[in-house]
């Protein structure tokens, strides 16, 4: 893999994880966005719908499309959020707290699984490479730099 450019090896990466979440969600007619926006709720307080975009990466209108979805399963429910009237906070039914399990179980197996495969000075690398890579986008270090122009 060497020889391949930093970002064909993140996007190869995770399509191949998001693939295997799939799969595995498919057996019980779910997907990975559902379980991702699942383990994104708080189980007792729920959470805003404003706030689940930005933490899980999500467009608006992907996020409404999945909420509606999960509202039509019976994984959720909305009400209107008491600190902001004209908010609304997302929460787990039994149902999707069921769901919410199974979705952290399967996280959990895959970073045990990865986690016993490599080095704990290999993961610490890894999670560093990936706060750099993180931290140079948010900050518009990468195509903002003029030396950077070809």
């Amino acid at each position: 893999m060497k020889d391949k450019t930093i970002d064909y090896v993140l996007k190869t990466t995770w399509l191949a994880v998001t693939k295997m979440y799939n799969e595995e969600a498919a057996k019980f007619d779910s997907t990975m966005a559902t379980g991702f926006a699942l383990l994104s709720i708080d189980p007792e307080k729920g959470t805003p719908s404003t706030a689940m975009g930005p933490k899980m990466g999500m467009e608006t209108t992907s996020l409404s499309r999945t909420l509606k979805s999960m509202e039509a399963r019976g994984l959720i429910e909305r009400k209107p959020n008491p600190e902001d009237g004209r908010g609304v906070l997302i929460f787990l039914t039994d149902f999707g707290k069921q769901k919410r399990a199974y979705s952290r179980e399967k996280v959990l197996i895959f970073n045990d699984t990865i986690r016993k495969n490599v080095t704990d000075e290999q993961l610490k690398h890894f999670y560093e490479v990936a706060e750099v890579i993180n931290n140079m986008i948010s900050n518009k270090n990468i195509y903002n730099q003029k030396e950077n122009s070809l």
